[in-house]
């Protein structure tokens, strides 16, 4: 079953840019969250007293990172990083420092919307704790990246866990490619990189191993994949 979406998330957007912040404080204020704007200088200080569901947070180098690390040593908010420098080093140093995802600048404000719901979906499903132990459902074991059915580990690598784990938040919905890189693997999506098939064929056959046939991984060609359950699910898809 896919959480409900908290109906109004306390947000807090740390960014020097003041039109931006506007935007970004009118769209998610749109989509039923509160907004609390912060510049660069007073960011760490409301993040530490304030009580937010979300932090997006603005890099300008080592110094936001800098931010980032400190945030880290006192609270485990989830953090969406907004940064111009799009490089793979600073895309690695900041999901090392305990950033959630890392959206490089210029972005469009309707997928910065994407990216906030996909947070706030985990972290809602991660509060509802253990799924119930049925026979037929799976159990997903956030601490050692992994899912089990009736006692059998499946065995996933980190990476193939991510990608079920989104595919399961969004039961009987086509993810695409790039959003599956950005949320799952967390790098950009290339059409040479086959990287993202190769997880969902291990996955498949992980899932196949463990005998879990209550929803189907299916290939929607052209557009992505898809975890089907119940009448969603078609045939000859495994």
């Amino acid at each position: 079953m896919t959480p409900s979406m908290p109906i109004a998330a306390r947000i807090l957007a740390v960014e020097d840019d003041s039109l931006l912040a506007g935007q970004l404080q009118m769209h998610l204020q749109e989509s039923g969250h509160c907004v609390t704007l912060s510049d660069g200088d007073n960011g760490l200080l409301l993040a530490e007293r304030g009580s937010f569901d979300l932090i997006l947070l603005t890099v300008l180098g080592a110094e936001g990172l800098g931010v980032l690390q400190q945030l880290r040593r006192r609270s485990h908010v989830p953090v969406l990083l907004m940064s111009a420098l799009d490089d793979e080093q600073n895309r690695i140093a900041g999901f090392s420092l305990g950033a959630d995802d890392y959206l490089p600048k210029p972005f469009s404000i309707a997928e910065l919307g994407v990216r906030v719901t996909a947070i706030l979906r985990r972290v809602a499903y991660e509060r509802q704790g253990p799924p119930s132990c049925e026979p037929d459902e799976l159990y997903f074991d956030e601490t050692n990246s992994d899912v089990s059915l009736a006692g059998s580990r499946a065995g996933l690598t980190a990476s193939e866990y991510r990608v079920l784990e989104l595919l399961w938040q969004h039961l009987n919905e086509v993810l695409s490619k790039t959003f599956l890189y950005q949320q799952a693997l967390r790098r950009g999506y290339a059409r040479h990189d086959r990287s993202l098939d190769m997880h969902i064929s291990h996955i498949r056959r992980k899932l196949q191993t463990i005998g879990y046939r209550a929803a189907c991984l299916e290939t929607v060609w052209g557009q992505g994949y898809m975890l089907a359950g119940g009448s969603e699910r078609s045939a000859g898809n495994v």
